[in-house]
């Protein structure tokens, strides 16, 4: 039976191919992935997706009703897709599909995840049947036979010997060139936290366009407030700043908004903030933002990574001490409880566990016990484990045999990048109306990361090294000897001072409390004790519990 070839694309492609470059400029890149990919093998078709840069999703059905689907390395964009019959059929948005005859049912399995990792990651999703594709994924569907796998996997190649000041001036070629290749003859303007990686991006946007504007958000809280760092940023590279202040009564007004604007629910709270940030620029005239999310991640900037290196450190001790004298001595003997031994019984007893699970010892889900949080019918239609067995797939994804600070590094590129920050960044951009591009995950400058020695990213415990020295001079001091923060939010704090705001979450809790997910006394625990005791801590958990309700709130008013 022939079908209907059909094409679907996102985003701005870059092709290598200058024929395929110039007819995406001419025709759009629809056009060019027909032409790249229509009529081929499975093979052509996944060789065309390695070569294309940029951010994009495509999915084409060609006569013979095969279909191909595949997205960009990060999942800058989206697609998701459902088999229904002997049909594929796929969309940027999941609940697209899930109103499809039949229409999907929430499924528990995701429901968990969320909580778990405060974000559904991919391939799941939260409807049962429906599927999002991961980063650097395609789809293959030919004769019912349906394969999703890797187009693209990272392959670390640090050189023996480095020279630095050539690595930097390469370095900050290519930031500069990635800068310049995410600007679309609009005004310039970039978000502004104030940290090393918007600040960098609002400095090479002044250098490229020769005028930048910036839009930074504070807040009215201690220890949250960034905006000094992002008032330095603008002054050392004369930018045109914005600032916006959030306060309680913003998030109460827009939470709903903000969270049924999701195909799915989503927990990152630095959301709100990005949300207002883009709002802003919107009402300013500023069509499209650049964005800093990425540095971090291709660079070594996270805490975890030198803290993990501290840990690796128990695996050069031999085995035979390991485990005749340290690990009884520590935690088989009264010794162990003794105020100069209890941290290295703490030490010992995280290091034992492997990666990439030693890596969720602080899992708010987990420190707060599955058992307690949870209602038992919910966790009989969930499997507990599988939360475990997807990240360690994705720990082994990367081919060859990288160092470990390497394969966090690529973890984090799924789990941090793709699935929690762009994410929050696109969502929030989107309700805003604004465009966004991220300059530092241009791919260039990816490979460029691949090709650094591991302690020109985490030198000793001192964190992406190389990216603050290359940027000596350049950036101001004070952002480059900052701790990470970012737009991060207050919101366990306001909920306990802010009578609307927490009379809002509690509302919100109770009335997911009514859907058989979350037990009603934890929900009375986590409010009247845990909240008012450590609002900064506990703060996280009702955050993603309102937003998970407020989500589906938002999908029952869709139906009626």
């Amino acid at each position: 039976m022939q079908a209907t070839p059909t094409v679907f694309a996102l985003g701005v492609p870059r092709f290598a191919d200058a024929r395929l470059a110039h007819m995406a400029k001419a025709e759009g890149s629809g056009a060019a992935w027909q032409a790249a990919v229509a009529g081929r093998h499975r093979d052509q078709a996944v060789a065309a997706a390695a070569a294309t840069a940029g951010n994009f999703a495509v999915g084409l059905t060609d006569a013979q009703g095969r279909v191909f689907l595949a997205v960009d390395r990060f999942a800058e964009q989206t697609l998701c897709w459902r088999r229904i019959g002997d049909r594929i059929h796929y969309a940027e948005r999941a609940d697209t599909l899930a109103a499809l005859h039949p229409r999907a049912e929430i499924d528990p399995q995701a429901v968990y995840d969320y909580l778990y990792f405060h974000v559904i990651p991919s391939p799941r999703t939260v409807f049962r049947g429906v599927h999002r594709l991961p980063p650097a994924h395609y789809l293959w569907f030919e004769n019912g036979e349906i394969t999703v796998e890797p187009y693209w996997l990272p392959q670390f190649t640090a050189a023996a010997s480095a020279n630095f000041d050539e690595l930097a001036a390469a370095f900050r070629q290519r930031v500069r060139s990635a800068v310049a290749a995410e600007l679309d003859g609009s005004k310039p303007a970039c978000f502004l936290s104030g940290g090393t990686d918007s600040s960098t991006v609002a400095g090479m946007l002044k250098d490229v366009a020769g005028r930048a504007a910036t839009y930074s958000i504070g807040f009215e809280a201690e220890g949250y407030d960034e905006m000094a760092f992002a008032r330095i940023a603008a002054r050392r590279f004369g930018t045109e700043h914005h600032e916006y202040y959030v306060t309680p009564d913003d998030l109460v007004r827009s939470i709903p908004d903000v969270a049924a604007h999701y195909d799915q629910p989503f927990g990152n709270s630095s959301v709100l903030p990005a949300y207002y940030c883009a709002r802003m620029a919107r009402e300013d005239g500023v069509t499209r933002l650049l964005a800093g999310d990425g540095g971090d991640e291709l660079f070594g900037g996270n805490a975890r990574y030198a803290k993990q290196r501290v840990f690796g450190y128990y695996d050069a001790v031999p085995a035979v001490l390991r485990s005749g004298v340290l690990e009884p001595l520590l935690e088989g003997t009264p010794l162990g409880a003794l105020p100069l031994a209890r941290k290295g019984r703490s030490y010992v007893q995280q290091a034992k566990v492997p990666l990439p699970e030693r890596l969720q010892q602080y899992n708010l889900l987990q420190r707060m016990g599955v058992a307690q949080v949870f209602t038992p019918d919910f966790l009989a239609r969930v499997d507990m484990q599988d939360t475990s067995r997807q990240q360690r797939q994705v720990w082994q994804l990367p081919p060859g045999n990288p160092s470990t600070l390497n394969r966090m590094l690529a973890f984090d590129w799924r789990y941090t990048l793709a699935e929690a920050d762009l994410p929050k960044v696109r969502g929030s951009t989107s309700l805003a109306g604004v465009g966004v591009g991220f300059p530092l995950l241009d791919a260039a400058l990816v490979d460029f990361s691949l090709q650094l020695p591991d302690d020109y990213k985490l030198k000793g415990q001192k964190l992406r090294w190389f990216f603050k020295e290359a940027l000596r001079g350049f950036l101001p001091d004070e952002i480059l000897v900052k701790k990470k923060q970012g737009f991060g939010l207050p919101f366990g704090v306001w909920a306990t001072r802010h009578a609307g705001l927490k009379a809002f979450a509690a509302d919100s809790l109770h009335s997911l409390q009514q859907r058989g997910i979350v037990q009603a006394r934890f929900i009375d625990t986590l409010l009247k004790d845990h909240l008012p005791a450590h609002p900064g801590y506990y703060g996280e958990m009702v955050w993603i519990l309102m937003m998970l309700e407020q989500w589906m709130q938002a999908q029952e008013r869709a139906k009626t």
